[in-house]
């Protein structure tokens, strides 16, 4: 359906309209947008939590919940923002949860002391996100969604229902708290 309105190009997000013209869209319409946004979801999801298994349940509720409100979609929104707007709040329901029913880790078996290139890129990759993933939830959201998802600042300001000043601001502040951080990287 969608790329009957041209709207599947590479540089082109499905707008509302699309959506407006099928009273009753298809599950293969439905099932195009997932292949085209499950990735992109599941990542931002991911980058919020920290936990793989839970970043599969909580894109999956995305997903529901797209499906479950797929008329109340605001047609000067882009179909990005609306979904990474639901992951957002997701997240953010799934961060409240695991405050209010803390689960004790499991002990962690201490790996051979191994030194190869591999190792040390996955060490530095671990080192990045624990620093992203100690950022407050808004700083946390805003930096995601510009580096690793590449969007705007007014984009970013939408998915966080803010302005684009507090994005610049939460950017800014997120960005500094990662040097620190991260300086004994640098």
């Amino acid at each position: 359906m969608f790329r009957r309105f041209g709207l599947f190009e590479k540089d082109i997000d499905l707008r509302y309209g699309a959506w407006k013209t099928m009273a009753n869209p298809s599950d293969a319409d439905f099932e195009e947008l997932l292949a085209r946004y499950r990735r992109p979801v599941l990542n931002f999801v991911y980058r919020l939590l920290g936990d793989a298994t839970e970043s599969e349940d909580v894109a999956q509720e995305v997903f529901i919940r797209a499906y479950q409100h797929w008329n109340e979609f605001d047609p000067r929104r882009k179909v990005s923002t609306w979904l990474f707007a639901l992951a957002r709040n997701a997240a953010i329901d799934r961060l409240r949860y695991r405050q209010r029913h803390p689960v004790e880790p499991l002990d962690s078996v201490p790996e051979p002391a191994t030194v190869s290139r591999e190792v040390e890129t996955r060490e530095l990759g671990d080192q990045i996100a624990a620093a992203i993933q100690s950022l407050p939830e808004d700083q946390r959201t805003a930096i995601v969604l510009a580096e690793y998802h590449g969007l705007s600042h007014a984009e970013i300001a939408e998915v966080m229902h803010g302005s684009e000043k507090s994005v610049e601001s939460r950017l800014y502040r997120a960005r500094q708290s990662l040097r620190i951080a991260l300086a004994p990287l640098l």
